[in-house]
């Protein structure tokens, strides 16, 4: 089964678990619209790649550690886009949540699909549960404080922001978790894979802010030039174009060097290198090597 289908149904089969009689039918529909349809399921597809690289044996407990990842980076966008943060009202070429349902299922549905992250993940651990301790902690890792998603939403609330922890925390720790989480669920040592998911972190943090300054709305789905009219740090508004795109390829080349010995090298090397490639916006020629 490829890697999308996979998630997909990960996804569905988590999102199952909150439905029923006696859940209030308007937040179960705003969860479901936060997650389906998707982006490109980067985050998820990484931690496949690394199961994959380490020779999964438990696949169902991958796909779920992925899925798990990617119910987490939904709930930052609905969270991010809320009127007291980015106020975005778009998100994936469509109406962001709260503008579907109302700031306050906005709120509750983006909290729901944080604790079905951890839900999902330890149901899915029942046929290894030697490894769930670990994964719940790679999990919450990423999430809390002090330097998960909430920690670097919560910098934004800061007079001053400290840039290097903001990017780690905003987007950096779902790419970390995400090749970590990816590791252990396939009974690797998770701890020698954060590196990696570091670096591709940042860089895919460099990419989003070139975005963010060259493309359009129509292109992204979502609103652009939001980092200058909020005041946000960017790395093309402190490098420029030229030098970001330089630092983005340097990361991507630290990234393939930081992978760890394992058997899906190769393949993982190749599933990098892919992604990187769509990385940029096409209103960017990359400069020669």
């Amino acid at each position: 089964m490829d890697a999308v289908t996979r998630i997909e149904r990960s996804l569905a089969q988590a999102l199952a678990l909150a439905q029923g009689s006696d859940a209030p039918p308007a937040l179960v529909a705003a969860m479901r619209y936060a997650v389906f349809p998707g982006g490109a399921r980067i985050r998820p597809r990484l931690a496949i790649a690394v199961a994959r690289a380490c020779a999964e044996n438990k696949p169902d407990l991958s796909s779920a550690a992925a899925a798990s990842i990617e119910l987490l980076h939904c709930a930052s966008l609905v969270h991010d886009d809320l009127p007291c943060f980015d106020d975005a009202p778009t998100r994936r070429g469509r109406a962001s949540v709260h503008k579907a349902f109302g700031e306050q299922l906005a709120v509750l549905s983006g909290d729901a699909l944080i604790v079905l992250a951890f839900q999902s993940l330890a149901r899915a651990a029942e046929s290894a549960p030697a490894r769930l301790a670990t994964l719940i902690s790679i999990v919450a890792r990423a999430t809390g404080a002090p330097a998960g998603i909430v920690a670097g939403q919560a910098w934004e609330c800061e007079q001053h922001i400290a840039l290097a922890q903001y990017q780690r925390a905003k987007t950096g720790a779902l790419f970390a978790a995400a090749t970590a989480a990816g590791a252990c669920a396939a009974g690797a040592d998770s701890s020698r894979w954060h590196l990696l998911g570091e670096r591709i972190g940042e860089a895919y943090q460099i990419a989003d802010d070139i975005r963010d300054v060259v493309s359009n709305e129509g292109d992204l789905g979502k609103p652009t030039g939001r980092d200058q009219v909020l005041g946000r740090p960017n790395a093309v508004h402190d490098l420029g174009i030229a030098s970001a795109v330089g630092r983005l390829e340097d990361l991507v080349r630290a990234a393939i060097d930081a992978i760890p010995n394992c058997p899906g090298a190769a393949d993982l090397r190749a599933h990098i290198l892919g992604e990187a490639g769509r990385l940029l916006p096409r209103e960017i020629a990359r400069p020669a090597a």
